[in-house]
């Protein structure tokens, strides 16, 4: 079942945005029934390579579904990884040896041009290239050796939302078949998806607090510093609030200087060894008397200034970010509307971003 989207004026601000993000459900349901035999099939093709590094490649929205990877990738299987800069390869013209090392490229139009040449530089340099994005025809699926489809559907509202999560659940599914795993883990996220976005009322009462924010921070560790990433990438370019993100490590060292009762601080807390590690940097947030609101678990939610309380049995921690980004998405989308602007239209931005 996907979330109800009220009935609506076609012009309401936002509406492109709010059908998509209640596509969620039935596009995570879609991978697992029909594109999970696939992705799976392309995992064992790779695994019998034996890579022995891994390289992400991604930019914007598919740059966080990339590190959200590089967490499965060294925790999962033990396998170092590296985001690459691919100006060392397009605007410079490296050419590492790049013998047996996975090269994964993330993006969902697959039409930017410097992920295509870079993929494709990879794959010339002895790579093995895998292409993961929402367009089976693009330009990057044809360089690239392999391609993983997300099969999220057309998606036209400019801030990216199923596509996100999506990416994130193919990628869960590859790492997992590389392992040799079914991927059981992520058979509950479509029901708990639908429950989490026809919460959009808890989510309204939230967005009243930063209508009038001039800037935010959102912190995280382990799994769910990706969250945290994203959601700060939504909340920029839907409401223009300056959105800071940090691992709850990084922020300790430094930033926390510049957090007080004002500005808000976002807390994503995953139920596992990432939520125990930020336990420390939520302790500091409170003795400074920090507007601090926490998405996590009931316990969590219940010591911060306001929460969201997610589902955390029997979600294993690891495919908690697919269902932790989703009240992020809403509360972007409800705090966009509330200081009168259109999520569907940020201005200044184009659907695909293409960069050299």
């Amino acid at each position: 079942m996907t979330a109800p989207v009220p009935d609506s004026p076609t012009d309401l601000p936002g509406r492109i945005m709010a059908r998509e993000m209640a596509e969620q459900p039935a596009v995570l349901r879609r991978i697992l029934e029909t594109g999970a035999p696939r992705i799976q099939e392309v995992a064992r093709r790779v695994a019998a390579r034996a890579p022995r590094f891994v390289l992400l490649t991604a930019r914007g929205t598919s740059d966080n579904a990339a590190l959200y990877a590089k967490y499965l990738l060294e925790i999962r299987l033990g396998l170092p990884c590296g985001l690459t800069s691919m100006s060392t390869t397009t605007a410079y013209g490296a050419r590492p040896d790049l013998t047996d090392v996975l090269v994964i490229t993330v993006s969902q139009s697959g039409g930017s041009p410097d992920l295509v040449a870079s993929t494709r530089a990879a794959r010339e340099a002895g790579a093995v290239t895998v292409a993961v994005t929402n367009n089976p025809d693009s330009a990057l699926a044809g360089v690239a050796e392999y391609h993983v489809d997300i099969m999220a559907g057309p998606e036209k509202a400019l801030p990216a939302t199923k596509t996100y999560t999506a990416s994130l659940l193919a990628l869960y599914l590859f790492v997992e078949g590389l392992r040799g795993g079914d991927g059981a883990a992520a058979e509950v996220l479509p029901g708990h998806a639908a429950r989490l976005l026809a919460r959009q009322d808890e989510i309204r009462t939230l967005a009243s607090r930063y209508r009038f924010a001039d800037r935010m921070v959102i912190t995280s560790r382990g799994y769910g510093y990706p969250t945290a990433k994203e959601a700060a990438l939504k909340l920029m370019e839907t409401s223009y609030i300056p959105a800071l993100s940090y691992s709850g490590a990084d922020l300790l060292h430094g930033p926390l200087a510049m957090v007080d009762n004002i500005s808000p601080v976002i807390a994503v807390v995953t139920d596992g060894r990432g939520g125990e590690a930020l336990q420390p940097v939520l302790d500091r947030l409170r003795a400074r008397g920090a507007d601090l609101v926490v998405i996590g678990p009931a316990a969590q939610v219940e010591r911060a200034s306001a929460g969201f309380v997610l589902p955390t049995e029997p979600v294993a921690e690891e495919v908690q970010p697919i269902l932790e980004i989703l009240p992020l998405q809403l509360l972007a989308h409800e705090v966009t509307i509330a200081r009168g602007q259109d999520p569907d239209a940020p201005r200044a931005l184009a659907k695909v971003t293409e960069t050299h």
